[in-house]
């Protein structure tokens, strides 16, 4: 097997048409049709069906993160208009939480659409809260490489950099979806259960879930627990190097109470399902870390993440078990009962899977780390099922159906 750097990413390439990528979701949500891949087999049912396709005390792993309205658009006298996409907090913050209950000012990390015609030092929209009139400034601070540190100042000492983003920011759609957000939006792209606000997408396989059909789940015995991810820019960041070691794959916080890092250890000799692949790479990570605790026990948080190649170039392994043991005890010795961290973690053919049994998760795009996980699921096969949905009707891309692969 080679190693993932040395895979091309031309390997992972397939014809999607335009007419086969979703722009709205279906009016129900758990009616989106769900490919199941097992054994080599593929077969084809409905999101509802769900309960009858998972074994009885499994346990489903969700993301609860929340997307907030990270565009935000600044109208110059001249009628220009500048777009601020807001990726991440500054380095200066510890976490994603921490930085957006920041009050009156904050610096994120951004994008700027026609940064060239920005030339004034600030630049500044008004916006209602609750009836009140705030407003909202932008201070572009530094370069660095692809973004800018902006900093933002606003005007009333009450709201949190939350509430002005829900307030005055607007919905980041995928850019292949090629639309402006509308109303429904607001609803719809977000998971029923979305609690925590920090990411630029939408955890899509998620979207499919209903109360209706987590109560069906939990009626059929299947557990469910929430881990969090916040999902940055760097989703929609396709692979332009033709060797994935030239790919430098974002950085994204994570954030896991002992709570759940208990429940999903009860489970280890059940099945777990990560619901997308967002919860995937979380759940692989807290393998890693606990792995990276044994070897080195007085690790600082600091440097507790995962770089993007440590599954591949490390010897040092142990039982998953073992490994979820060391890092409940080292939360326990830093007396705190959440994991916050980063990831950067890239699964890819030539992963060994050491927590998940089986992934939920929509169709991705051609050339993407996304599709390369799933061949890691999947192995050669992947091609085979894009071929079966693509054949089948299935839709693609964040409001399209999904599949559920089995290891």
């Amino acid at each position: 097997m080679k190693h993932p750097k040395d895979l091309s990413i031309l390997d992972y390439i397939y014809d999607l048409p335009e007419e086969k990528i979703a722009r709205y979701p279906l009016a129900e949500r758990d009616q989106s049709k769900l490919l199941v891949f097992r054994n080599q087999q593929i077969d084809s049912a409905v999101y509802s069906n769900l309960p009858s396709l998972i074994p009885s005390n499994s346990l489903l792993v969700f993301n609860n993160t929340k997307v907030v309205e990270a565009r935000l658009y600044f109208k110059k006298e001249t009628g220009t208009l500048i777009e601020i996409f807001c990726l991440e907090p500054d380095d200066r913050y510890a976490d994603i939480t921490t930085a957006m209950l920041q009050k009156q000012e904050v610096y994120w990390k951004c994008l700027i659409g026609g940064a060239k015609k920005w030339k004034e030092p600030f630049l500044s929209l008004s916006f209602l809260y609750k009836g009140l009139s705030v407003s909202l400034t932008a201070q572009k601070i530094e370069q660095v490489q692809d973004y800018y540190i902006i900093a933002f100042h606003w005007n009333n000492p009450d709201i949190s950099f939350a509430e002005v983003l829900h307030a005055a920011g607007n919905l980041p759609l995928p850019p292949y979806m090629n639309r402006a957000a509308e109303t429904t939006d607001h609803d719809r792209y977000q998971t029923v259960y979305a609690k925590y606000d920090g990411s630029v997408a939408a955890p899509t396989a998620g979207l499919h879930f209903t109360e209706s059909l987590l109560s069906s789940l939990q009626a059929a015995n299947i557990n469910t627990t929430f881990v969090t991810l916040h999902v940055g820019a760097g989703t929609f960041k396709p692979v332009k190097a033709q060797l994935m070691q030239d790919h430098d794959m974002h950085a994204e916080f994570i954030d896991v109470s002992v709570e759940t890092i208990e429940e999903i250890k009860k489970h280890l000799s059940d099945k777990i399902i990560a619901v997308g692949t967002t919860s995937l790479r979380t759940l692989e990570s807290l393998y890693w870390l606990g792995v990276k605790i044994i070897h080195h026990p007085n690790i600082n948080t600091a440097a507790l993440l995962v770089e993007q190649w440590e599954p591949y170039e490390k010897d040092e392994q142990a039982d998953p078990g073992v490994a979820l043991d060391a890092l409940l005890n080292w939360l326990k010795l830093n007396n705190t009962d959440r994991l916050i961290t980063k990831t950067r973690i890239i699964i890819a053919p030539g992963y060994r899977f050491r927590i998940i049994h089986a992934l939920i998760t929509n169709f991705h795009q051609p050339q993407s780390t996304l599709l390369l996980l799933v061949a890691a699921i999947t192995g050669s096969d992947w091609r085979t099922i894009y071929d079966y949905a693509l054949d089948h009707q299935f839709r693609f891309l964040s409001y399209g159906d999904g599949c559920l692969l089995w290891c």
